[in-house]
């Protein structure tokens, strides 16, 4: 083995960093060099946008948010020659394996290359995996904008809609309402209804309280969408702020209470990961850099309880991890 591809496609998030070293710190011991396709799938269809990545390299990036090879939302497989200039570069740069940092669409793409990839998305909606690195750093940068609002929804005496990310999962939605107190949580698992959130708003004002946070997913909806126009759809970055703009404007319309929206968008992104995401991502790319020394390709690399494990990419990608009926959505509604 003499060389390991790497690269991360998809948004970025904390903790990439961390993983590249994991590759990079293992290889290094079998003696392989590391090589990075910078901005994701790009890099290797261009073929020459690589960087060689050595121990010196990687000593201090663990601590670091983003991707230091970084990264794109490169679809391989749009354009008619894609795949076929993908292998042809992947070989002429002599890589024994690649492994992708990506989320539910990157490691998809890897699945069709039968190659290896790891799960990176904050949403942590990548099956076969308890956890995915990235999403407790997002959850505590949601969380500590949640507590800075809740002061000032109590200063003002308002509703503040909070929107956090989340296209068809509430993970990031449900955790950071949940640690962030708010009074409501709605997520994209179980549609809402529009006259319910507020007469439940009109309920908390009238036993005395004077300011509600509500937090939602992106890709929340009503069960009628004909009670609530949203003309922005759930965005890659998370810059739209259709659902909670539109959720405001109905609760100050219905209830007569001033109401205001609030989309983290791509705050949830970036900073430095957490310790438990610098540590998880270096045994993930530990992990992954020990399977391409094994010759063991089209796996995934995931956490089973307190275990790094390897799954078939094909499973991990079959079906998106949603919010399961039962404890998680029973503790949002006791909240």
């Amino acid at each position: 083995m003499n060389r390991i591809g790497v690269l991360s496609g998809g948004g970025d998030c904390p903790g990439i960093n961390a993983v590249i070293r994991g590759v990079v710190l293992r290889a290094a011991r079998s003696g392989a060099g590391v090589i990075g396709f910078r901005r994701g799938w790009q890099g290797l269809l261009d073929g020459g946008r690589t960087t060689l990545l050595s121990l010196d390299d990687v000593e201090e990036i663990h601590s670091l948010g983003g991707t230091i090879i970084g990264t794109s939302r490169t679809d391989p497989f749009a354009a008619p020659d894609g795949p076929d200039q993908v292998m042809k570069n992947f070989a002429r740069h002599e890589c024994a394996g690649l492994v992708v940092i990506g989320g539910e669409k990157t490691l998809a793409y890897a699945h069709r290359f039968h190659r290896l990839g790891l799960p990176k998305t904050i949403d942590n909606n990548v099956g076969s995996t308890d956890c995915t690195f990235g999403f407790l750093t997002a959850t505590n940068t949601a969380t500590e904008a949640i507590d800075r609002l809740v002061t000032t929804a109590k200063s003002q005496g308002r509703v503040l809609v909070v929107q956090v990310m989340g296209h068809n999962s509430g993970w990031l939605a449900l955790f950071a309402g949940i640690a962030g107190g708010a009074h409501q949580v709605l997520i994209p698992e179980v549609p809402f209804d529009v006259a319910q959130v507020c007469e439940r708003v009109k309920e908390r004002f009238g036993n005395g309280s004077d300011f509600a946070v509500v937090v939602v997913a992106e890709g929340a909806r009503p069960a009628d969408p004909k009670s609530l126009e949203i003309t922005e759809p759930p965005s890659p970055d998370g810059r739209e702020d259709g659902v909670a703009k539109a959720l405001a404007e109905a609760i100050t319309r219905r209830t007569g209470i001033k109401s205001h929206h609030v989309a983290l968008g791509t705050l949830q992104r970036g900073g430095s990961p957490s310790a438990f995401d610098r540590v998880l991502g270096m045994r993930m790319g530990l992990k992954a850099a020990e399977l391409v020394e094994e010759g063991k390709f089209g796996m995934m690399v995931a956490l089973r309880c307190t275990d790094i494990v390897a799954v078939p990419l094909e499973d991990a990608v079959r079906q998106s991890k949603t919010v399961p009926d039962g404890l998680w959505q029973e503790l949002a509604q006791l909240i």
